[in-house]
């Protein structure tokens, strides 16, 4: 992001947050370069364009003003659409954009899709004939798959609604997403079942999201690195419906497993299912099967078994993407994406095999 930048967003933030209300003077170009450490030209970069957006005012011999008929946006509200709502890492996620939307002035009216494209659509098209909101954070649904829905969206774009992905994003369309950096971490978890001597490594991943396709190439990568040779009897494909009936796929994920002695799982949801199918079949976590997996959710410390996992940054996601989503209404330039790089919690489903 070029430093120009840095200012255009910190200088609307405080106006949004009402620290700098219609009138009020901001800090003076030299405050300014102190504070963040630039020059007076990059400042003045900035404040011209301020002033081109029509949400400062130049005042010569006197300074520079919030514009006091400076109306940012007839609309304090922002749409917030998941996939999920109510389990796993959704509640903390939600919750971070609520704390973090209330704090700067702004409303969220929520829905979620299920993971559908249907629902996505009636959400969309909601928003287009009614919705007067400012922003839309959104998690795509079934992320892999071609989207039948980007016209709506880019229909909500035309119309001036700052549109921001979560966790994932749809490929065809250019907006800026807040997620996991899933390719990165899923390489660090596979490190780990590597480094405790690990060559034999099953994966299971989602096949219609595309974090599920990142956190494979995370895993292939960590296999190239090491020398290892992917074999793909090895490698497990669920999609949305097959991960909400595991025990319709036992077998077929019992066989991949065969001569394996790691795996690693999409999510602790997938994990948990996995090591229910090994321990049916007598093989039990981690004395003949190490297993690592990915979010760190309450899943992965349930029953008296601790999983070794990457944890999903949950709240503080949830709070970066509605603080960027608000650096978006007031700068449509911003570089609002972000990934979190996290390391994996080690709990003790790895045993070292070296």
């Amino acid at each position: 992001m070029a430093k120009y930048q840095e200012i255009v967003g910190w200088i609307s933030e405080q106006i949004d947050k009402g620290d700098y209300p219609p009138g009020s003077k901001i800090p003076s170009e030299n405050e300014l370069c102190r504070k963040f450490g630039i020059s007076r030209q990059t400042v003045r970069h900035a404040i011209a364009y301020l002033i081109e957006e029509g949400k400062l005012t130049a005042e010569r011999g006197s300074g520079t003003y919030v514009k006091g008929d400076f109306v940012e946006n007839s609309s304090k509200r922002i749409a917030v659409v998941t996939t999920y709502v109510d389990s796993y890492i959704f509640p903390k996620t939600i919750q971070g954009i609520e704390n973090k939307l209330t704090e700067y002035g702004y409303t969220m009216q929520l829905s979620f899709t299920g993971n559908t494209f249907t629902k996505e659509r009636a959400i969309l098209q909601d928003l287009l004939d009614n919705g007067d909101v400012a922003g839309l954070l959104i998690e795509p649904s079934r992320s892999a798959l071609p989207n039948p829905n980007i016209d709506l969206l880019a229909e909500l774009d035309k119309k001036g609604t700052r549109i921001l992905f979560l966790n994932s994003n749809y490929t065809q369309l250019p907006f800026p997403h807040v997620s996991l950096a899933d390719k990165e971490c899923a390489y660090r978890a596979v490190k780990e079942l590597i480094d405790a001597g690990h060559r034999n490594i099953a994966c299971i991943l989602k096949l219609d999201d595309r974090q599920g396709h990142e956190r494979y190439s995370g895993y292939l990568k960590a296999m190239m690195e090491a020398g290892i040779t992917v074999s793909d009897e090895w490698v497990v494909w669920l999609d949305t419906d097959d991960i909400s009936h595991m025990k319709d796929n036992y077998d077929r994920i019992r066989r991949r497993f065969d001569g394996c002695t790691a795996l690693f799982a999409y999510n602790d949801q997938v994990a948990v299912d996995a090591i229910g199918v090994l321990h049916a079949a007598g093989i039990m976590v981690p004395k003949r099967m190490s297993v690592v997996s990915m979010d760190d959710s309450d899943m992965a410390k349930m029953n008296g078994f601790e999983l070794d996992s990457v944890p999903h940054p949950k709240e503080r996601l949830g709070e970066k993407a509605a603080e960027n989503i608000i650096h978006l209404i007031h700068n449509r330039n911003y570089d609002a994406t972000y990934e979190f790089i996290e390391d994996v919690i080690q709990r003790g489903s790895v045993r070292n095999i070296k």
